[in-house]
This record gives structure tokens, sequence and C-alpha cells, in this order.
């Protein structure tokens, strides 16, 4: 085994396509296994729970556009290896901020206005979710991993208090559906489609991401940190600045992402709202070495499986930890692909000694 100091593009898309082939193969195994139906049913089943009507379709393209843009903001902390693990928390506490607005401002102002404001503290929630770890991590070198870990916990227990005095109906421990009568705070319907807006606020970022990290001055000065933080000094680049400001701008658009999942589809919070995509977000960056427009199809291949997979579960009559397994055994082999990408695998033949 040596590791690879290049490797063409063509045959690293062959391997991944490959792995991806064989997650389909396993995952068909195992749900035939469990259901005794023929595989291409179980498939079917698949293809039929993501996109099998127009709502199914919308709602995955939903889906795939918060994953698309949790690691949109992630991009920036990890290129500069700053392991931001706190995304499911900066998600949370952008959509606390955008459902605090929609309780306690949707009847007092314009729906154009209120959605604005959304906007904004969803943005500054996240900003400071991420200037806290990147404070202490420029300041006392921290371990950013743990500390943005368990920033994620605190932001859930904020969560959970403020359930406490927005419960509807009282007793539920649940908030219920924000402003269902008069959808203040809710986003716009644009040519009749309720989810349009998500996708044009999620490209718009991927644009400006792959515009950011490519070719602006911050851009490169991420890039050189990331490579060797004594280099960077070397070259003027104040790192303690850049690292809080790239924290700032990750976790105000891991914020933007929960305003998002607030206004622009399940019009709740709850301690689940982030619902693990903070962590999945982290292998579709990996995965798509930082590239935004890569991202775009690993996170629409995710989110197809994870869709098609609740379909399948609940068609067959398997519990709801099922998909959890299909999406599971997915990664492993996405994951898994990665290091024969960066190692090759050379078998030698001993010589045979001649007497």
């Amino acid at each position: 085994m040596t590791k690879r100091t290049t490797i063409h593009r063509r045959e690293a898309i062959m391997i991944r396509a490959l792995a991806v082939v064989l997650s389909l193969i396993v995952c068909a195994l195992v749900i035939v296994s469990m259901t005794h139906q023929n595989p291409m049913q179980v498939y079917g089943g698949i293809i039929k729970g993501a996109v099998g009507s127009n709502r199914r379709l919308w709602v995955t393209i939903r889906e795939t556009m918060v994953l698309l843009l949790i690691s949109i903001g992630l991009t920036p902390a990890f290129k500069m290896q700053f392991w931001n693990i706190g995304a499911e928390g900066q998600v949370l506490v952008g959509g606390l901020a955008s459902a605090a607005l929609m309780i306690y401002c949707g009847n007092s102002m314009s729906g154009g206005l209120l959605l604005v404001l959304m906007f904004l503290a969803s943005i500054a929630a996240g900003l400071v979710w991420g200037f806290i770890p990147a404070f202490f991590k420029a300041k006392y070198n921290t371990n950013e991993t743990l500390f943005t870990l368990m920033m994620n916990y605190v932001a859930m227990q904020l969560v959970t208090f403020a359930i406490i005095f927005w419960e509807n109906p009282a007793g539920s421990n649940t908030v219920g559906i924000i402003n269902s009568s008069t959808r203040k705070g809710w986003f716009p319907s644009i040519a009749g489609n309720a989810y349009l807006l998500n996708v044009i606020i999620v490209l718009g970022f991927t644009c400006l991401c792959y515009y950011y990290m490519k070719y602006s001055k911050h851009g490169y000065e991420i890039a050189v940190v990331g490579e060797s933080q004594n280099t960077a000094r070397y070259a003027g680049i104040n790192v303690k600045r850049v690292i809080i400001r790239t924290m700032m701008i990750s976790g105000a658009i891991c914020g933007l992402a929960g305003a998002i999942i607030v206004g622009g589809a399940s019009h709740t919070i709850s301690t689940s709202t982030a619902n693990g995509r903070g962590f999945t977000a982290i292998i579709v960056a990996w995965m798509a070495h930082f590239n935004p427009f890569i991202m775009i199809l690993i996170s629409a291949f995710l989110v197809f499986m994870q869709q098609g997979a609740i379909q399948v579960a609940t068609q067959f009559g398997l519990n709801e930890n099922a998909s959890e397994i299909i999406t599971g055994i997915i990664l492993f082999f996405l994951i898994g692909c990665e290091f024969f990408i960066n190692y090759k695998l050379e078998f030698r033949k001993k010589n045979k000694e001649v007497a």
C-alpha cells in the first residue's frame, strides 16, 4: 500500500462510481433480507419515494438545498483546517432567532420586512455562535472540535428553554406550526412553488462561496492558513483575524440555513430542527474537496437515497431505523472509497531463491 501523489480525474470518478454501485448492491441485499422482495421493487420504491410525485420531487429538492447550504457554510472553516463540528448548533440558533421573530413580530409588521429581519437575525445568531469558539481558539488555542461540539448542546438547551414559553398547544412540549393561519414569516411562493425561494437563495450562496474561496483575497488567506499557519505569518497574514473572520462567516451561513428550515420548510422549531444535517454536511464538504458545485451532486444523491429509504421503510412495513441503516451503508462506501483514491494497493511477488 502506497500513498498516491496524484490520481487522474477519470480514475477517481471511476472509484467513486464503483463505491456507489457497491453501496446500492449491499443496500439491496440488506433490504431484501428484511422484506424478501425483488431488489428491483426495492429500488422502484426508492425512486418513488424521492421523485415519485411533484410534491416528493420538491421535498427532495428542498432537503437537498438545506444540506447543501450547511455544507457551504462548513467549507471556509474546514478549508482553513478549523474543525467546525458545531453546524448543528449554528443551525439551531439561527432557526431559534427566526422562530422568535415569527412568534413575537408576526402580527406587527409586513411579511416582507419580517422575512428580511429573520434572515438578518439568523445570520447574526449563527455568526455569534461561530465567533465564540473562534475567539477562544485564536486567543487561547483551545480545541475547536470539542468547543464547537459542546456548543451544539448549549444550542439544544436554549431551544428547549424557549419551547417552555412557546408551547402550542399548552402542555404538548412542542411549538407547533408557527403562524399557521396568517403564514407570516413563511417563505412566499414563486411561480406557484413554495420552495423556489429556497433554491434561489442556496444556489446564490453556492456561487458566492465558489468565487469567495477561489478568487478573493480572503479565500487565498484561508487556503494559506490551512496549509501552514507559520507560512501564513511569514507572508504577513494575521492568522488570528483570519480564524475569527472565517468562523464568523461559517457560522453565519449555517445560521441562515436555520432560517430557511424554519421559514421555508418546517415552520416550527425543535431540538431536532437540524436533524443531523450538520454532521452529514461534513461528509458532503470533504467528499467534494470543498468544491461547492460538486457538493450539489453529493447532497442531491444523499438526500435522494434518504428520502427513498423512508418510502421503502414505509412501503414494506419496516421500522424507522431502516432508512438510517440504508443511509449509513451508503455513507460507509462513499467515505471508504476516499481511501482508495488517496492510496493504491500494490501486490508484490516474492522472489524465489534458486538453490
